[in-house]
């Protein structure tokens, strides 16, 4: 399994950004796809989920309302609709798959993409 995340950049508070996470290989024998994110000298924390089977989805507190997880089955892709960003928001953002146990939590993963890197300026 690879995934390949893309679409950061440097947004002003308030924009929007689309990220894009791309499987390839056997990406559908993990249902569930998960975004995280770190920023510096932070720890690596949960933004949301979605399943492959039923596009289940989940949200931290901290970004509900504001980002919004989909996913093309077809395309082997998931994305991550980010809207009204604050600068708290800045960091780089990972895709993973793989889980076992939570869903929430970085060591659950076992795949993860290689981050991109998203800058929200004030």
């Amino acid at each position: 399994v690879q995934l390949l995340a893309s679409g950061g950049g440097l947004v002003q508070a308030g924009g929007s950004l689309r990220l894009s996470c791309a499987g390839s290989g056997d990406i559908f024998s993990s249902n569930v796809m998960g975004w995280f994110r770190q920023a510096p000298g932070k720890e690596r924390e949960f933004v949301a989920t979605i399943t492959w089977s039923g596009g289940r989805t989940s949200y931290a507190n901290s970004v509900k309302g504001r980002f919004t997880v989909s996913r093309d089955n077809a395309k082997k892709t998931v994305y991550l609709q980010m809207n009204s960003l604050k600068a708290e928001d800045t960091a780089v953002y990972y895709c993973a798959t793989g889980a076992s146990g939570s869903w929430i939590t970085p060591s659950g993963y076992r795949y993860w993409g290689q981050g991109t890197q998203v800058t929200v300026s004030s």
